[in-house]
């Protein structure tokens, strides 16, 4: 039997979760997961640390911020392989590419994964 939208949306936000939680040391206070065509969008609330609000919000916060991005980019690039696999493994589908950013002024995370096809089937027109 093949899986809802709705039960595939809720899969990866739980192993995106746990992804933030085992592998960055932090899960996020919220996450939701929206499937469109071949599009897969992560939006995750509340996922900085103590230390990088301190970091983000300080005298010379432009440094901070943009330092707070370039390691969770490269932090997730590292870890890209697991999100893929499970994303894959949801969907059925291929994962071609992975985007992701963060605003350290609210503490989201947005990540985006394209497929090779559209992961909805019951999605109606």
């Amino acid at each position: 039997m093949s899986k809802t939208q709705g039960q595939m949306e809720g899969e990866i936000s739980e192993a995106v979760i746990r992804f933030e939680k085992e592998y960055m040391g932090r899960g996020p206070v919220e996450t939701k997961t929206y499937l469109v065509d071949d599009m897969v969008f992560v939006r995750l609330k509340g996922v900085m640390t103590p230390a990088e609000h301190q970091l983000a919000t300080s005298e010379d916060s432009r440094g901070g911020r943009e330092l707070i991005k370039q390691v969770r980019r490269e932090l997730l690039e590292k870890g890209r392989p697991l999100l893929e696999a499970v994303v894959q493994d949801v969907t059925s589908r291929k994962v071609l590419s992975l985007h992701t950013d963060i605003s350290t002024i609210t503490g989201e995370r947005v990540i985006v994964f394209t497929l090779d096809t559209p992961a909805a089937h019951n999605r109606e027109k």
